[in-house]
């Protein structure tokens, strides 16, 4: 810390540049202070420190850390303290540009696992990483400024959001409490054949498009008796819900009955959610992947002849590329990419999907050949896919009623509530029968799933820098 204080001393006033040699790690005595990156200038992106707290300041018993999925929900609890803790902080220390600047990475209403927090399972370090803006006055160092972020800011912030004597046992013990009800949910999953699970009084419609927290006044989730599911929790106790089995799920309904809403639940429901989310026990498969049409997306070697082949052009579709892919060849490269990669589960929503993707009508197959049409639509395939890949298929629809014939279970959102008709939607379908060309087909063996290997340059040390030069003026060149 002296050696700090020395140097600091010794660079006031000077050009900002020579803040450069401030970087290394110093000990601080509870924890050990890194100055890992320094900004080059006070308008620049801020400098990046990190703060390693050893087990015997933090305190935090090893029960906490020792499991993967209760280490996660720990450093997440941290994290958020953190945050709080740093607020009151921020841009205490005056200056110029981003001086005085303390931040860390904000986490949302997922838990996931990060860099910016982290506890060592071995040896029980606890590692913070912090961004700050280094103080000064025009280009010019302010070094007492950085000194109050250094021996009084970041002090506070360790004593009050990183050991365990200080902040509520309580809440932390109820964070890791909900990551072993969580896996305990998803190892049932497993078990049982399900591929996602909805508890019962689950809030899904969020306050607004832009905020992830919990709508107010919200329609509770119920689950429909035929699918229901009970479990009974490590520390909750008894749980019900609804289970998705797998195989195809078709969700329909009217427009604003919730359909979507249930959807992007299961979308975001691959990552556990805090307590108060109203998700926190909702979980999907953790392969599912979010299926869509994205017009223009670049699409550079892939095989797309499961659903686009005899090219007017004449081009081969088993290694296809383009810089401009219409909706329909972008979606359905997703859907190879999905299955290269391993997903378990496709969650596809008709409203932003590539119509001649999804479905041909009898009378559009009259009118235009098959022989003319490039397109094998996703129906023909869907059920393939499943009993040749083992890939469920999750599917909103709210005007095309063709899947009716090939899904396994069929819901109706009703006023935000589902309900079962499979029964009913398969008799009612009888009277609309598919036509031979429009019934589900094998999907082929010539996808395969890939594993990637990372390339050296993702490895520290070892980067290729690298610069854009325009879609339209060349290829990526290196630096």
């Amino acid at each position: 810390m002296q050696r700090l204080k020395t140097m600091l001393n010794s660079i006031d006033h000077k050009g900002y540049p020579a803040y450069k040699g401030l970087k290394g790690s110093y000990d601080f005595g509870d924890y050990r202070l890194g100055i890992d990156k320094v900004q080059g200038d006070p308008f620049a992106s801020p400098s990046r420190i990190s703060l390693v707290v050893p087990q015997s300041t933090h305190a935090i018993p090893k029960e906490f850390y020792e499991q993967k999925h209760r280490r996660i929900a720990v450093e997440d609890h941290l994290l958020r303290l953190v945050c709080r803790e740093s607020e009151p902080f921020n841009f205490k220390a005056k200056g110029s540009g981003k001086s005085g600047l303390i931040a860390v990475s904000r986490p949302g209403q997922e838990i996931v696992e990060r860099s910016a927090c982290h506890i060592n399972a071995k040896n029980g370090e606890l590692t913070v990483r912090m961004s700050v803006g280094f103080p000064a006055n025009g280009r010019s160092i302010n070094a007492r400024e950085l000194g109050k972020i250094f021996f009084r800011f970041i002090p506070e912030i360790v004593h009050h959001a990183c050991c365990y004597a200080n902040i509520d046992a309580q809440k932390l013990q109820r964070a890791a409490d909900l990551a072993d009800d969580q896996r305990y949910i998803r190892e049932q999953m497993a078990e049982e054949g399900y591929i996602a699970f909805i508890a019962n009084g689950s809030v899904l419609p969020r306050e607004n498009g832009v905020s992830q927290r919990p709508m107010k006044k919200a329609v509770p989730f119920a689950s429909p008796e035929s699918m229901e599911v009970t479990w009974n929790l490590p520390h909750k106790g008894m749980i019900q819900g609804m289970g998705i089995k797998k195989g195809v799920t078709l969700i329909v309904g009217g427009g604003y009955h919730g359909k979507s809403t249930l959807l992007q639940t299961l979308e975001r429901a691959v990552y556990p959610h805090i307590a108060g989310d109203g998700r926190e026990y909702v979980a999907m498969e953790q392969s599912a992947v979010k299926i869509r049409s994205e017009d223009g997306r670049s699409i550079y070697h892939k095989d797309i002849s499961p659903f686009i082949r005899n090219l007017p052009t004449g081009r081969d579709t088993t290694d296809f590329s383009s810089e401009d892919a219409s909706g329909s060849t972008s979606q359905a490269a997703n859907v190879v990419e999905a299955v290269e990669n391993g997903a378990g589960v496709l969650l596809i929503d008709e409203d932003t999907s590539a119509t001649n993707f999804m479905i041909r009508d009898e009378l559009m197959e009259k009118v235009v050949a098959a022989g003319e049409e490039p397109i094998i639509p996703f129906i023909k395939r869907v059920k393939g896919l499943y009993e040749q890949k083992q890939v469920s298929t999750i599917l909103v629809a709210g005007s095309c009623g063709a899947f009716f014939h090939i899904a396994d279970t069929i819901l109706q959102m009703e006023s935000y509530r589902p309900k079962e008709i499979t029964q009913f939607a398969k008799e009612t379908a009888k009277a609309y029968p598919l036509n031979d060309t429009s019934m589900a087909a094998e999907y082929p063996d010539s996808v395969e799933q890939k594993i990637f290997i990372p390339k050296q340059s993702l490895e520290v040390g070892g980067r290729e820098h690298r610069r854009a030069v325009g879609k339209y003026s060349g290829d990526v060149a290196s630096a």
